[in-house]
């Protein structure tokens, strides 16, 4: 397996050789590389120290990478402050609450148990820009160390940011606390074995929800595969039928992500996590005056959202696919809330990441206040399918090629080219995004069209026109 170095980060499996995997000698010159541009980025007068954050999920591997990076941070002469196990939310919270100069988050998301990664976060506990990013993998391909003398060590502070996260999350007025308490839901959790089961049972617990718990033990022996898609929540599905629970909540290792189970057991989609917290917030902020009313999704993200913040008279805009672009975007149209498709909700109020625990608490709020079932809840949206395809390629010089030529042979419709091209076709309320692969020579189309049916044969007649175009 290939090592995965991006602007975002470093990605990898555990075990193997230098370049094949994640290995020590990786996670040493990458976090050194941080500490380097640390200093660059926020330079301080000479005796002041740095401070950075550290947080992991429960992988297996999560210890050894943590003594890796937090050793090397010491070396560097920078104070760390370990938040232990810790969803991406917590850590990124935590920067701020300390003050902080930056984090690194020991994480690889959705992926399986022997992947991990380190996430990088500046002052304000967001991802860092691509000029960030890439000023830090260049650092890393330098060689040797300059590390600091024995008198200059940097010294750790061990701190459980989890309630603190919580208060934080509770203090929002548009947190119904008492509403959710009187509603007595009843919700299943599963956890995947990872940093979820520790803090979302306590959110629960301290909303008043019974709290049904599957692979809560953070252990990190993922019990399926962790990314929260339908075919992975089986056992989440017929718990929360059998156990007559009101709905079902999923999130993955690092619980960014948030993915519900309505009440019959049928998934409410992944891209509908955004599209209910949105539509409880913008008609919540209309009811109280509020102006702010601007949301904003990735690409590739379902138009329902659009669709919904135009029935509350708010603008909807459209940010190229990665967190840090929607945020950045977000901060731009000063949005109340946005995010991604894939069940991940970022609402600045509280700050500017992907939360499944402000995401549980605005969908429990909605309900509670809607007074209806899960599937009744998501039969009041705009129903869309997203059909997910790729085009595999001989040349990455193809991919231009195409993109191109689907700009001018669809130059009469809605095209958006700021990431890939999106070909919006207004008339049947269906679009088609193309986007490239940032690591191979594949073009990634995802069609959303009313039905399966549609959105496959959008795809299918997008796919027969690039391959016409590879062979002209």
């Amino acid at each position: 397996m290939t090592l995965i170095k991006s602007i975002s980060g470093i990605r990898g499996t555990i075990g193997g050789q230098p370049g094949d995997a994640l290995t020590p000698v990786d996670i040493v010159k990458f976090t050194y590389a941080y500490c380097v541009k640390l200093r660059e980025r926020r330079p301080k007068p000479a005796g002041e120290r740095y401070k950075v954050v550290v947080g992991k999920d429960a992988r297996l591997s999560g210890e050894m990478v943590e003594n890796l990076v937090v050793g090397t941070i010491l070396a560097c002469g920078v104070d760390v402050v370990k938040a232990g196990f810790a969803s991406t939310p917590t850590t990124e919270m935590a920067v701020t609450f300390e003050e902080a100069d930056g984090g690194i988050i020991l994480t690889a998301s959705h992926n399986p148990k022997q992947w991990n990664a380190l996430k990088l976060l500046n002052e304000k506990g967001e991802f860092l820009t691509a000029a960030e990013g890439q000023a830090i993998l260049d650092c890393a391909e330098q060689d040797g160390f300059d590390f600091c003398g024995v008198d200059e060590i940097g010294v750790v502070e061990e701190i459980d940011f989890t309630d603190q996260h919580l208060d934080a999350v509770l203090d929002l007025p548009t947190v119904d606390a008492e509403a959710i308490r009187k509603a007595g839901f009843k919700v299943v959790l599963d956890a995947v074995n990872s940093v979820g089961g520790i803090i979302m049972p306590r959110l629960l617990e301290r909303l008043g929800v019974e709290c049904i718990s599957l692979n809560c033990e953070p252990t990190g022996q993922f019990a399926h595969n962790p990314e929260p898609l339908p075919a992975n929540l089986v056992e989440l599905s017929e718990t929360v039928v059998k156990e007559g629970a009101d709905f079902g909540i999923s999130v993955d290792p690092d619980v960014d992500r948030l993915a519900f189970i309505c009440e019959n057991g049928e998934p409410f989609v992944e891209e509908y996590t955004l599209v209910s917290v949105a539509d409880y917030l913008l008609e919540y902020e209309a009811a109280h005056g509020g102006k702010q009313l601007n949301t904003v999704s990735n690409l590739s993200s379902t138009r329902a959202l659009r669709d919904v913040t135009e029935k509350h008279g708010g603008v909807y805009t459209a940010a190229a696919v990665g967190e840090v672009n929607v945020t950045t975007k977000m901060a731009e149209v000063n949005a109340l809330i946005g995010g991604e498709g894939n069940g991940g909700v970022i609402y600045p109020a509280l700050h500017s990441g992907r939360d499944a625990m402000v995401g549980v608490a605005l969908f429990l709020s909605n309900l509670a206040h809607k007074k209806m079932k899960v599937s009744e809840l998501k039969k009041t949206y705009p129903q869309y399918v997203i059909a997910k395809n790729k085009i595999q390629l001989s040349d990455k010089a193809l991919i231009d090629k195409i993109l191109s030529e689907m700009k001018k042979i669809y130059a009469s419709e809605n095209i958006n080219d700021i990431d890939g091209v999106k070909i919006s076709f207004e008339s049947k309320r269906e679009w088609v995004h193309l986007r490239r692969s940032n690591t191979e020579p594949i073009i990634r189309i995802y069609a959303e069209a009313a039905s399966q049916e549609a959105a496959d044969a959008l795809a299918s007649d997008i796919i027969e026109i690039a391959e016409k175009i590879i062979n002209a």
